[in-house]
């Protein structure tokens, strides 16, 4: 079984790679191609959540600061 990679795109989506679940709120899970590549939005503006639709390039979306090191005991955001 192939690890699960998330990459945060320059002001863009999520791209994630791997065997993946996506389950809505309700707890319906999504219908995804197998062994497809899924991209995720986080620009927030996509008619197509949560799946990227490339709204991001159209509004001028800019992603906040990159990946920082956490201190020493500090558990990550939930």
């Amino acid at each position: 079984m192939s690890d699960v990679v998330i990459k945060v795109r320059n002001n863009g989506p999520y791209k994630v790679t791997g065997p993946v679940t996506v389950i809505d709120a309700d707890g319906n899970e999504y219908e995804l191609p197998e062994g497809e590549v899924i991209a995720l939005c986080r620009c927030g503006a996509s008619t197509t959540k949560p799946f990227c639709d490339k709204t991001h390039s159209k509004i001028g979306f800019e992603a906040a600061n990159r990946a920082l090191a956490r201190e020493s005991g500090t558990p990550p955001a939930a």
